[in-house]
């Protein structure tokens, strides 16, 4: 997949925009830790790891009602935040 995007300002900083499609193809969600690293003839974009999820976010994936009433393993919703 290939698109073309312009540098904007953001702050002090710049940055570009990452299409939905091009997200959901490279398999990137919101805080998603990545790494940015300069090569020859450009800029490589790398996943670093699995996003930071938020308490209200873990505590959701532990709802009862989407695991059919069970508890889940702790190790599902990071486990070393707690």
């Amino acid at each position: 997949m290939k698109v073309e995007q312009a540098v904007e300002q953001w702050g002090k900083d710049l940055a570009v925009r990452v299409t939905a499609p091009v997200a959901r193809a490279a398999h990137l969600v919101r805080g998603m830790p990545v790494t940015a690293e300069v090569v020859e003839g450009g800029t490589f974009l790398r996943i670093a790891g699995s996003p930071k999820l938020s308490l209200a976010q873990r505590l959701k994936a532990s709802e009862p009602s989407r695991h059919g009433g069970e508890a889940v393993a702790a190790g599902h919703l990071g486990a070393e935040l707690f």
